[in-house]
């Protein structure tokens, strides 16, 4: 899967500069906290690609988290994950077809809570 090339791969190439901008720097201080994303072409649980977004450090990273336990970790299909990112798909709805078990109710309650600016 290293080699497979997927949508999201650009999406995060843009966290990434975001990230380094003064809006994400604010973001940075606002959340403080760290997701693991992974990313499957096909199925989750698959071959999938996982990204760190760290918003304590303000970084986006290509593999698993190394630091411990991230505060979240989610799960999408890729193009999935595009679609709730550019708003085609309510988050809410992307959880209910495709069960995360490892995302805990207070992490989802958080994201929600950021999403109302």
């Amino acid at each position: 899967m290293a080699n497979t090339e997927l949508k999201s791969d650009n999406l995060f190439e843009m966290m990434k500069g975001h990230l380094a901008s003064d809006a994400g720097k604010e973001l940075t201080k606002k959340i403080g906290l760290v997701y693991q994303i992974n990313i499957a072409s096909k199925k989750i649980g698959i071959d999938e690609v996982s990204y760190v977004v760290d918003l304590k450090k303000g970084e986006v990273t290509k593999g698993k988290y190394g630091g411990g336990k991230p505060d979240a970790i989610f799960s999408f299909k890729d193009d999935d994950f595009i679609k709730v990112a550019t708003g085609k798909m309510n988050p809410q709805m992307a959880f209910m077809r495709f069960p995360m078990p490892r995302i805990s109710l207070i992490n989802t309650m958080m994201m929600q809570g950021c999403n109302e600016d």
